[in-house]
Parts: structure tokens; C-alpha cells; sequence
């Protein structure tokens, strides 16, 4: 158990549990507020992620962030934003069981020293290793579940709500329900 993020982040930078440490630009560990309540998990960096070393940074974090503003977060101010594994998987193909595992025990530091009352994974990699392997994100998102404590919930990707558009009501209904469950469960006003 790290006792500092910067410790944690450090050792993580040089991390070569998996081979996708040969192919990365950067280890993309996290951004954000390291004391907020809401914590956003995808599954892994993209190219544009991988080269500026920031999660949810192209087209996918754009629409991420519309929708955040929406409903009054700020990834550099009142939540958080990590991923399953930190570094980009080959032609942004979906981490593979092996890399999750290599990597899961970076993310468990970072929610034991953030603390959140709230997790949401961004899309069906991180809801299957974060809420349940069986999940159908399609039919359970907006859904609150309880883990350890911890009130998480799934809404879908961005990057598939650029390539389904007709779903981005949905999802915005998810992030509409997760202001709510904000104002009742958090101790902060957002």
C-alpha cells in the first residue's frame, strides 16, 4: 500500500509488468483532483492519450468533457480520471485479461488514496472488471450498484457514443442520475 500518490505515480511510470510497456509513449496514470469524491475509470489510453500522457484527451475526451460540464465536473477540479491499464493497447484494441490483471493493482492504490464515494466506468471493460464480468452495458448503464463501500455505476464509452450518436441521450441521462446521486451521497457541493 503506497502512502503518496506521487509515490505511487513514480513507481508507475516505470512499471514493465506487461508488454505494452514496449510500445508506449507515456504511462498514462491519472488526472484530476486527488481528493475527489467521484472517480471515472476507462478501460485504457488511445494514441492521443498515449502521446500526451493524459487520459480522455481526443475526440472521446471531448464529448467526456461537454458531458461533465454539463452536469458541473471538471477533470481539473472535482473528480478524477484513470484507467484500467495505463498504457495503450496495440491499435487501441481492448486490454487483454493478462494486461488487466498486470496492471489492476495501480488502479486499487489510486482508489485506496483517492477515496471516492463514487466510481463510473466510462464503457464495458472497465464495468466488467470493476461491477460484474457479465455486464450488458447496454441494457445496465445508469444502474448504481454497491462494491466495498463504494456506490459505482456504468455509463457507456464516449468513443461509442461517437460511433452511435443515437445513444448520447442515454448516456446523458446517466450522467443526469450520477448529479443527483452526487447531491445525496457526497460531502461536497459540485
Amino acid at each position: 500500500m503506497y502512502k503518496s500518490f506521487e509515490e505511487l505515480e513514480r513507481d508507475c511510470s516505470h512499471c514493465e509488468r506487461c508488454d505494452l510497456c514496449k510500445t508506449r509513449h507515456n504511462v498514462v496514470f491519472g488526472v484530476g483532483n486527488k481528493n475527489a469524491e467521484v472517480l471515472f475509470i476507462g478501460e485504457g489510453p488511445g494514441e492521443n492519450e498515449d502521446l500526451q500522457g493524459e487520459p480522455f484527451v481526443g475526440r472521446g475526451g471531448k464529448l467526456l468533457d461537454k458531458m461533465l460540464n454539463a452536469v458541473d465536473l471538471d477533470r481539473h477540479k472535482n473528480i478524477y480520471i484513470a484507467n484500467i491499464v495505463k498504457c495503450r493497447p496495440p491499435q487501441n484494441r481492448d486490454p487483454q485479461e493478462a494486461e488487466q490483471e498486470a496492471c489492476i493493482e495501480w488502479l486499487r492504490n489510486q482508489v485506496a488514496l483517492i477515496k471516492p464515494k463514487i466510481i463510473v466506468c466510462l464503457g464495458r471493460i472497465s464495468a466488467m472488471k470493476l461491477i460484474k464480468p457479465d455486464i450488458k452495458i447496454t441494457k445496465e448503464h445508469g444502474i448504481f450498484f454497491e462494491k466495498n463501500g463504494i456506490t459505482i455505476m456504468a455509463t457507456l464509452h464516449p468513443a461509442a457514443l461517437l460511433r452511435n450518436p443515437a445513444n448520447k441521450p442515454g448516456a446523458f441521462k446517466d450522467f443526469l442520475n450520477l448529479r443527483e446521486k452526487i447531491k445525496e451521497i457526497c460531502d461536497h457541493t459540485y
